[in-house]
């Protein structure tokens, strides 16, 4: 909604204004501080426990190998925990486990311990995780809030998070070295491992005591689902049989792949453009700055691109920046073009968890979470294994580029191919997940990349759609009634009746009979009064109250007057757009009624064109949340008013946000 979106400030401050979310936010943020501690302790340690470079390197990866590998094993499994069992208490379990394990690695002190120990502390992580992820849409007040958790959530793990970790694992270092000397090394990492755990025994408590709200059904309703494998086939059939879902984990993959492949030879890579742990060192930053920075952009973009098609757009986006890296003679080329693959990785990555929270419901959700996870770790683990099989068996080779020395190795052509399998994969995602097909996304990521919007003035566009034709006619007149009241200067265009007469009149005076010439004829009424109506009134910041704008005229007039020749429906919504000049409703408010009831008491269209209207612009509701108001259209006029401006008020501009009271040109 371009429009009627809040700053970001606003919409971080509506969402941390919720209690239960604000602390579940700060327990996330905890535990993320203490993931990223007790790597650096872990790791740390493990080459403490051994001695010599070949055993201090088979420690660090045993340290990464056992955390990567409870995932591949009983990811699935931990999903079906989390939507069967009370979410509240296996978070509860999980850190009261991690507690008593953090602290039994200094207590126990041997490198055989310290893999047990993280093995069954990433078994932890992987049951609480999907617990917490699946609980957040359940703490929020609107579905709109859940992308901004998501920012939220991510922003911390893998920013804040990351920097607060390093900060003090830096400062326990420096003070041990400080009063223990050379010495000091093993109890500084002792003491980090003791802090985290404690740590995890004030999040077990705080979730216990202060965030009831997680455990969401009753326990009763949970321990009454399926079995654990009914619960697991179920699932799988879900992802399988879902496009929304099969094309996430076919982008997941690309994404990842592409991601394990600059991870395992970006070592290699640095050398080759002439850098050494310098350089391995920018590149990295670069890829968390490039991450931080898309996750900032991703809400402003999806207020003008659907989810379902900004996730895809973003992976194959990520897979052209990987080919740039891949082809890049410089290191200042090279980090830029990495940051391009973080950001676009960044969207993609919120993208995916908004999608998941918003369009998955709550009873499969833990089970998606965990599968993501899953496929996430075994992707990345799986590309880091065979990217330096691969680098290894490609031999370097400097060719002259325009006089400039280039050196080819496997790093470069690992990449190139990374690159082109991520945009290939993107593609094959975007298409599973795209329900817009007849609308081509190249007009919408240029006005999501746009600084400004293509319409002028600072007005509000309002649409009522779907019902009765008399019933949007009498609602769009109660809102706009209502905001009047509200002090709110609004302007209503003649519609409904008014629009069906002119159109009757131009096409009688006209002598048009064919379906499409007077679809043509439904569309200059509509283009006339945006041009004459409509844009003004939004350039003098009025709200603009329509009656059925976009989708139901030209589909109504189009049938309806073909008789039994039906249009197709992406012609007539490229028709509208062209109608238009694409503007668009700020916010739709979809009147909603089963077919049966609503069927029988349409004017002037047959009952079998009323529910294709309904479903199409349900569907575009689906594909679209951001731009819709869902609204239950049973009961009285008043009750459903009611609906609408309740429904509508957490877009409306907050009161100091108002256009001043001026005269409006009707």
């Amino acid at each position: 909604m371009p429009r009627l979106s809040a700053p970001t400030s606003h919409r971080v401050r509506s969402v941390l204004a919720i209690p239960a979310f604000r602390r579940l936010w700060l327990v996330t943020s905890v535990a993320g501080i203490c993931d990223w501690m007790s790597l650096l302790a872990l790791s740390a340690l493990a080459t403490q426990l051994t001695s010599g470079y070949t055993a201090q390197s088979f420690a660090l990866g045993g340290v990464v190998a056992t955390k990567l590998l409870p995932a591949l094993v009983l990811g699935p499994l931990a999903g079906a925990l989390a939507d069967k069992f009370d979410r509240r208490r296996v978070m509860v379990v999980c850190d009261l486990l991690r507690f008593v394990l953090f602290v039994s690695i200094p207590l126990v002190g041997s490198l055989w311990w310290l893999f047990i120990a993280t093995f069954l502390i990433e078994i932890c992580a992987l049951f609480w995780i999907p617990s917490k992820d699946a609980s957040v849409p359940n703490l929020l007040r609107r579905p709109d809030q859940v992308e901004t958790a998501n920012q939220l959530n991510l922003v911390m793990t893998y920013g804040v998070a990351v920097i607060t970790a390093s900060g003090l694992f830096t400062v326990l270092s420096s003070v041990g070295g400080f009063f223990g000397g050379a010495d000091s090394a093993l109890p500084t990492v002792f003491l980090a491992l003791v802090l985290s755990g404690v740590a995890y025994l004030i999040i077990a408590l705080t979730v216990l005591f202060r965030i009831p709200e997680i455990s969401g059904r009753a326990t009763e309703q949970r321990a009454a689902a399926p079995g654990l494998l009914a619960l697991l086939r179920d699932g799988a059939t879900f992802v399988v049989r879902t496009p929304l879902i099969r094309g996430l984990v076919i982008g997941i993959i690309g994404a990842f792949a592409a991601g394990g492949t600059v991870v395992g030879s970006a070592t290699l890579y640095a050398a080759s453009l002439g850098g050494g742990n310098a350089a391995y060192g920018v590149l990295f930053a670069s890829v968390f700055i490039g991450l931080a920075l898309g996750m900032g952009a991703a809400p402003r973009m999806a207020r003008r691109i659907p989810h379902n098609r900004l996730f895809g757009a973003a992976i194959v986006a990520a897979g052209v920046a990987l080919v740039l890296v891949a082809v890049s003679p410089h290191l200042f080329v090279a980090i830029g073009a990495v940051m391009l693959v973080g950001g676009f990785a960044g969207i993609a990555f919120l993208t995916g968890l908004t999608i998941i929270g918003l369009q998955v419901a709550d009873e499969i959700r833990g089970r998606i979470v965990a599968f993501v996870q899953s496929i996430v770790r075994l992707t990345l683990l799986g590309s880091m294994a065979l990217v330096p099989v691969i680098v290894g068996l490609v031999s370097a080779r400097r060719v002259d580029v325009f006089g400039y020395p280039f050196l080819i190795d496997g790093t470069r052509v690992v990449m190139l191919a990374g690159g082109a399998v991520a945009s290939v994969v993107g593609m094959l995602a975007y298409r599973q997940m795209d329900d817009r097909r007849t609308e081509p996304i190249l007009p919408d990521l240029l006005a999501a990349l746009r600084r400004g919007e293509p319409r002028q003035g600072a007005g509000v566009l309002i649409a009522v759609e779907g019902a009765p034709a008399e019933e949007t006619t009498e609602q769009a007149a109660r809102l706009a009634e209502r905001l009047r009241a509200a002090g709110y200067p609004v302007v209503v265009p003649d519609g409904g009746q008014r629009d069906r007469e002119r159109w009757s009149a131009a096409t009688r005076e006209a002598a048009l009979s064919g379906a499409r010439a007077k679809a043509l004829a439904a569309a200059a009424v509509r283009a006339d009064q945006v041009e004459r109506v409509i844009r003004p009134a939004l350039v003098q910041g009025a709200v603009v109250v329509v009656d059925r704008f976009l989708v139901s005229p030209l589909v109504q007039f189009g049938v309806a007057a073909g008789g039994h020749v039906e249009l197709d429906t992406g012609e007539l919504e490229n028709l509208a757009a062209w109608a238009t000049g694409r503007l668009r409703p700020d916010v739709s408010v979809l009147l909603d009624r089963a077919p049966s009831d609503a069927a029988p008491r349409t004017v002037g269209v047959a009952g079998e064109e009323h529910v294709r209207v309904q479903r199409l612009l349900t569907r575009m509701a689906a594909a679209e949340p951001h731009r819709y108001v869902v609204v239950d259209a049973d009961g009285s006029p008043d009750e459903v008013a009611e609906r609408v401006f309740r429904g509508l008020a957490p877009v409306l501009p907050e009161p100091a946000q108002r256009p001043a009271d001026a005269e409006v040109a009707p």
